[in-house]
């Protein structure tokens, strides 16, 4: 059996559909809290509170940026131009750059324990193939290397014919790991695209930096329903990870957060709040 299904193949796996604005907080549900929430899962499943999770979810009209991107000479415009578009705009706390998220984008995490033993690599290579695994009756085209001018270019990079509709990070919390997939499944590609793009160039505005931003070229990305020419929906792909799930573990169960994973997410919550108070507040990390 492949490596990925190993690390999926647990007794009991967890599914948790965060995809709907109804969440456990009184606080209105942002790609804030998903984050937060991700973190108190590894951090569950490090401590064997929890088994191995799958955790689906989506936020409207969201861009999320990456570390590097608070770093931009001209952020502080790059933001407000973003919010007055109608944006609400987040700082995460994995790696890569800016990504575009509303409702016709699922973001699927694999929350796995006992990392230390696993790779980033293999971490990657499980999403890479339970995602290959989920669409394989519509398409044996995904690969995964860097699509050059996309938007968060990386070596994992999901594509069909050049053209990209997915990508992942990974975040690492002692010894729990979520790994993170957007996917890009019906709406309009091109727009998100080239919201990226003008965001870059009015927070570059033409300046070196030290670290590389991407030029965003829209045309080389794409919707899952483009690209198959399919009108496949968010809550489709939402089955298809069900099943998917289902085919590959002995049982899957629905569990919300315990009392102990509710402090571990009120406390990363905190620390999300913290690393965004430039964006709330409108000025630029120093």
């Amino acid at each position: 059996m492949e490596n990925w299904k190993n690390l999926l193949a647990q007794t009991t796996f967890r599914y948790m559909d965060h995809s709907s604005t109804k969440i456990f907080d009184q606080e209105a549900y942002t790609a804030l809290h998903s984050f937060a929430i991700d973190d108190a899962l590894a951090l569950s499943v490090s401590d064997q509170l929890s088994p191995p999770t799958m955790r689906l979810w989506v936020h409207s009209n969201t861009i999320v940026l990456g570390i590097p991107d608070a770093k931009l000479p001209y952020i502080n415009e790059g933001i407000q131009q973003l919010q007055q578009a109608g944006f609400h705009v987040v700082i995460r706390n994995s790696g890569g750059l800016a990504v575009a998220l509303d409702n016709g984008v699922l973001n699927i995490s694999l929350i796995f324990p006992d990392v230390k033993k696993l790779s980033i690599h293999e971490g990657y290579e499980a999403m890479v193939s339970f995602v290959q695994y989920m669409l394989r009756d519509l398409t044996t085209k995904i690969e995964a290397y860097e699509i050059v001018h996309s938007y968060c270019p990386g070596d994992y990079d999901l594509s069909i014919n050049g053209k990209k509709f997915a990508g992942i990070s990974q975040r690492r919390v002692k010894d729990g790991a979520a790994v993170q997939i957007y996917l890009d499944v019906e709406g309009d590609s091109y727009k998100r695209a080239s919201v990226i793009r003008d965001f870059y160039v009015t927070s570059k505005k033409g300046e070196p930096t030290k670290f590389s931003y991407p030029m965003v070229d829209p045309n080389v990305m794409s919707s899952l329903s483009e690209l198959l020419q399919t009108p496949l929906t968010v809550k489709d792909i939402k089955i298809r990870a069900m099943n998917a799930l289902l085919e590959v573990c002995e049982h899957v169960i629905e569990k919300e957060f315990t009392q102990t994973e509710y402090a571990y997410y009120r406390k990363r919550l905190a620390q999300m709040k913290k690393r965004n108070e430039p964006i709330i507040l409108g000025k630029k990390d120093s």
